[in-house]
């Protein structure tokens, strides 16, 4: 497993042997870090190289990840400035209100009722993890 405090504020491990690969342990543990506040609105992640190199990863495995988690809105980059965390608490809860309005509306027009609705919701996300 490798562990680096990567600055001063961000704190990354990733484990070969996950199952995750190692883009989503990346994605996930900054999204997981943006959201709780331990990296503060506007805080400026390293570059794709830099943080590359200090976690001994490919730079394509965390330019991807920097990509998922702009897709999210959890981070933004601008342009030669680099990369920062966005204040991407509300925009991810509108997108989840949103998903989760489309996902009543589709399963109520197939005839389930709110228990088998609700019960594919929970088994998706047990499935995740």
């Amino acid at each position: 497993m490798t562990s680096k405090n990567v600055q001063t504020h961000v704190k990354i491990s990733i484990d070969p042997a996950a199952a995750a690969a190692p883009y989503e342990q990346l994605r996930a543990q900054i999204a997981d870090q943006a959201r709780s506040g331990r990296l503060p609105v506007g805080f400026k992640l390293p570059t794709v190289r830099g943080l590359a190199e200090e976690l001994g990863l490919a730079a394509n495995t965390v330019a991807k990840a920097y990509r998922a988690l702009e897709t999210d809105g959890v981070v933004e980059t601008r342009g030669r400035n680099g990369t920062f965390v966005a204040a991407a608490g509300d925009a991810a809860a509108r997108e989840a209100a949103a998903a989760a309005q489309a996902y009543a509306e589709r399963v109520t027009r197939l005839g389930l009722d709110r228990e088998a609705a609700l019960a594919l919701v929970r088994d998706a996300l047990r499935a995740l993890g």
